[in-house]
């Protein structure tokens, strides 16, 4: 089924990622970390549907999304950082792998974050802490953290963040391979809850599954 949304509102979260509130449909349902098929309710947009992830709470009467935009081509992602008030776009009924299996340590590469912001907020309104739960972000540089701040004053979150082209930040790294993620293994016993491109999706479970994580511990949701 589809869903005619209207915009409420846009925000910037960093220098490409804008935060979006639509209106929420009667009876529309979803489970933190699900994502739907989303398309621009403009001629010749229609067909182009991209996947992206709820990151409010369904008790909330608003729909949230935090939208990463490539503005190095005219595509779906850049016109939806163009949007202006009343736009509108069109939806899917929800859908997803990532969901709640527990506190664990949360993996994510760039917009992979988007999956684990609803996982989060439900945990944090449900146990007023997240002291069992770790997340561990890799981006390009500093500036491309999304909701660095909002994530570092979540209580009990212990952040982990990864710059990969930022020589002088105090978190570059080449990447997030096997002895980085080794001390984090050794003082968590939840899942692994991975999401990025494929690519980075593969490394880590491998890394993981050579730490000996149990492959029912690791729960994958890949961009591609």
């Amino acid at each position: 089924m589809t869903y005619t949304l209207t915009l409420q509102s846009i925000e910037p979260v960093t220098h490409d990622t804008n935060h979006l509130v639509f209106n929420k449909p009667d009876g529309y349902e979803y489970t933190p970390g699900q994502a739907c098929d989303f398309a621009l309710a403009q001629d010749g947009w229609r067909d182009e549907q991209r996947p992206f992830t709820f990151t409010g709470l369904p008790t909330e009467s608003t729909l949230e999304f935090v939208i990463k935009s490539y503005p190095d081509h005219d595509g779906v992602t850049k016109r939806i950082a163009d949007l202006q008030m009343t736009d509108q776009v069109e939806i899917t009924d929800a859908w997803g792998a990532i969901e709640d299996q527990g506190p664990g340590v949360f993996i994510a590469g760039g917009a992979g974050i988007t999956p684990f912001i609803a996982v989060l907020k439900r945990r944090l309104q449900t146990h007023g802490t997240l002291e069992d739960c770790q997340l561990v972000f890799s981006n390009k540089t500093e500036k491309d953290i999304i909701l660095r701040d909002a994530f570092n004053s979540m209580p009990g979150l212990t952040c982990h963040f990864v710059v990969t082209d930022e020589p002088d930040s105090e978190f570059a790294r080449d990447r997030i391979d096997k002895d980085y993620l080794a001390p984090i293994v050794a003082e968590a016993d939840g899942p692994f809850y991975v999401c990025g491109p494929e690519p980075m999706i593969d490394d880590i479970t491998t890394a993981l599954k050579e730490l000996d994580v149990s492959e029912d511990r690791i729960v994958t949701e890949d961009l591609d």
